[in-house]
């Protein structure tokens, strides 16, 4: 049949697709740099793409495309990439996809259009405030399950106190000298995604009592004793860099076992599985602390690790922030890896002293991740600990006065349940005017690719 007129009108093309599929990947701020678009003009497609899909797209034909079971094996891979770090874009996906699809019979296809729905339908947008309310694939989903009854019924029978449940992760920072050294976009020299050796590794570590332990910061080079490193930081410098099993080795020894003398009590520490590949020294600083490792299941972090639920993704934006911030001042002087670390040690002073200033935050990110169960002793619906997981962001976010630079579109399906009747007007293009400061919709189609 005839493809009616209002579902052509509002199908997206191919480059307006590959844009969301970019903005979805990383951020639509990083979207609007990359292929030099209104950031607000990618939000607007995205919303229009996901009111197609709600309400005129059949689904994708079968046979042709990925099965759910394809689907889910990529999504566990998608979040896997996350939490080691490594990229997750047009290029590595559908090189996944492809490799996924090898083993089905009768051949598959992939498309950008396919690309998005999967990103919307599997919950994988970096933008999602809502991680901990969503369903997880399948099979990650009953390894979390086995793992929050597991780490709870151990604090229970061990009787553990809050002070020594604790959570710890790695920030890693990739650095691009040659653009660091060029007069032009520096911003980009600093990034949190990257492979290969980073450029420095920050773990951070966190208590369910809200205490806030010591950041370990360690750099890959040599280094004159910087100027002024905080109180909340210990800074390890060595040329040649550390690999995962030192990382965490020195770790424990400088910052765990410090915090266990304090205590004398059995511990327990809930880490990630895929970059603290624990070393045997590890485990014995952990083991001669009587410190229980609770080793979160790939692919599950987004949901189950503490400082995943807000933490570590706002103080990474922060980061961006400053170093972007200061790149622009930056741009016609030099700056060396020195400099910039200098800077890094400082704003993320800054920001540890924000979160230790927010021992609730703290607490209430460890009830989020259902490492805690709620107060009378049962756990939050997906939907509650969503809510709350959107408030801790928002309420950190503030703090480090993030609000007004990190304005992204609405996760989809959010708005529809505060008004229902706004977003359909929204989707349907009936306030596009009024959104967009007063330019009709066909001066807005003009501008567009």
């Amino acid at each position: 049949p005839k493809e009616p007129e209002a579902t052509k009108k509002e199908q997206l093309s191919v480059k307006k697709l590959r844009v969301v599929l970019f903005a979805l990947c990383s951020s639509t701020e990083q979207a609007a740099e990359h292929f030099r678009n209104p950031a607000r003009r990618i939000q607007r497609w995205l919303r229009r793409f996901q009111a197609l899909q709600d309400d005129h797209l059949a689904p994708l034909s079968e046979g042709k495309y990925l099965s759910l079971e394809a689907e889910e094996k990529l999504a566990e891979w998608v979040l896997t990439q996350r939490e080691q770090q490594l990229p997750v874009n047009e290029e590595t996906l559908f090189q996944k996809a492809t490799k996924i699809g090898r083993s089905l019979e009768g051949g598959f296809k992939i498309s950008y259009e396919w690309a998005v729905r999967f990103m919307l339908r599997h919950h994988l947008s970096t933008h999602t405030r809502r991680a901990v309310a969503h369903p997880l694939p399948k099979d990650a989903q009953g390894n979390a399950g086995a793992f929050i009854e597991f780490v709870q019924r151990q604090i229970h029978t061990q009787d553990l106190p809050l002070s020594m449940i604790g959570a710890v992760d790695e920030l890693s920072l990739f650095l691009d000298a040659e653009v660091l050294g060029s007069e032009d976009r520096k911003e980009n020299a600093l990034q949190t995604v990257g492979q290969g050796e980073p450029w420095c590794d920050v773990v951070l570590a966190v208590l369910a009592d809200g205490a806030v332990l010591p950041a370990l910061v360690l750099y890959r080079g040599r280094l004159r004793p910087p100027a002024n490193v905080p109180e909340s930081i210990l800074l390890e410098a060595k040329e040649g860099g550390y690999g995962d099993e030192e990382l965490m080795e020195l770790w424990a020894a400088r910052v765990w076992r410090k915090h266990t003398q304090c205590h004398g009590s059995k511990g327990m520490l809930v880490l990630d599985c895929h970059r603290t590949h624990l070393s045997e020294e590890a485990l014995a600083v952990l083991s001669a602390s009587c410190t229980l490792p609770a080793v979160v299941p790939a692919g599950c972090s987004s949901q189950i690790q503490p400082l995943d639920v807000c933490i570590k993704r706002t103080v990474r934006n922060f980061l961006h922030k400053k170093w972007k911030e200061q790149a622009k001042e930056l741009a016609d002087s030099r700056c060396d890896s020195e400099i910039l670390l200098q800077l890094v040690l400082c704003w993320l002073g800054e920001a540890l002293e924000v979160i230790g200033d927010s021992p609730e935050l703290v607490q209430q990110s460890f009830l989020v991740a259902s490492v805690l169960p709620g107060p009378d002793g049962t756990a939050n619906s997906p939907r509650r600990n969503g809510d709350m997981q959107e408030e801790l962001i928002a309420s950190l976010e503030e703090q480090l006065k993030l609000n007004e630079e990190l304005q992204e579109f609405q996760e989809p399906g959010r708005a529809e349940e505060s008004d229902p009747e706004m977003l359909q007007r929204l989707f349907e293009g009936e306030s596009e005017t009024e959104s967009f400061y007063g330019f009709e919709e066909a001066d807005l189609e003009l501008m567009e690719m």
